[in-house]
């Protein structure tokens, strides 16, 4: 048997460049991971099969885990087969990419369960047909990435080493096309504001005001959420910012001190709150 776990991210900075020839939109932004996990456990076994605990916390038709076990197979090892089972803690349809990292997961893992002679550069293009964000979960830690989000550029750990993370109860589904259809010219940016994030991290200076995310901009008319989650966060004494396509929040802290402190502010108003620290990359094949 084979356990892997795999954790959410954050979007330090979010850009929208515009929308591309191919239907899609340009984006920069600097994603990090954080250690709100979920776990996957992979055992040999006849047939494909996917179980999903607690029952009910995802969907398992159509699940990225499975659409990442049937494209490994077809591409490398036909007719192998493996009992996965998904543990669940990364909300749902929250920006915390936990489907993206959860078939990263499944991709990893099932490399080493059927003993596949494939690359790493195969493994990430095998990945991009999956989602934008899976390629930057294989190595994790914190990145650039430009393109639609598969073109990536690793960054050492920002000097915030934590991050209180609140999701709303109620997932979104169909959220990010969404708030892509709300999105003009106007929200299009030049990836400079993601420059001056990333420069920050690699001078290991404090980010501060420097996070932003072009769904800020749409976000008070799409979630109901928003607005009380982000005065919750202010009240709590913390600086939000909008996860990916949200509704998820966070806020960055220097320390787990700091961190806790606006945790249980937060949790003290009702709302279920991480204090995660932010994790470092490895490599594909650790």
């Amino acid at each position: 048997m084979i356990s892997l776990q795999a954790p959410a991210k954050i979007n330090l900075s979010f850009e929208v460049l515009g929308r591309r020839a191919d239907g899609y939109h340009e984006v920069r932004t600097v994603l990090a991971a954080v250690d709100i996990v979920d776990e996957l456990e992979l055992t040999e076994a006849d047939a494909l099969t996917l179980t999903v605990e607690p029952e009910g916390a995802a969907p398992v038709e159509d699940n990225l885990v499975l659409r990442a076990a049937l494209l490994l197979r077809e591409a490398a090892a036909p007719g192998a087969g493996a009992a996965i089972v998904l543990r669940k803690r990364i909300p749902l349809a929250a920006g915390l990419g936990g489907g993206s990292s959860d078939a990263a997961a499944a991709l990893l893992g099932l490399r080493r369960l059927w003993d596949l002679d494939l690359s790493d550069d195969t493994l990430v293009k095998l990945a991009a047909v999956l989602g934008a964000d899976v390629p930057f979960f294989l190595r994790g830690g914190t990145a650039v990435a430009a393109g639609r989000g598969e073109e990536l550029t690793p960054l050492p750990q920002p000097l915030e080493g934590f991050a209180v993370v609140v999701a709303p109860e109620q997932p979104a589904e169909g959220k990010t096309a969404r708030l892509y259809d709300m999105l003009g010219p106007q929200h299009f940016s030049d990836g400079g504001r993601t420059a001056v994030v990333a420069r920050r991290i690699r001078d290991g200076v404090p980010l501060g005001a420097t996070l932003s995310n072009a769904f800020e901009a749409v976000a008070p008319a799409a979630y109901a959420s928003y607005e009380p989650l982000r005065s919750a966060f202010a009240d709590a004494g913390a600086r939000p910012m909008l996860s990916g396509a949200g509704p998820a929040m966070f806020a960055l802290a220097a320390g787990e001190e700091e961190a806790e402190a606006v945790r249980e502010r937060l949790a003290a108003r009702g709302y279920t709150a991480w204090a995660a620290r932010l994790l470092p990359g490895v490599a594909v094949n650790g």
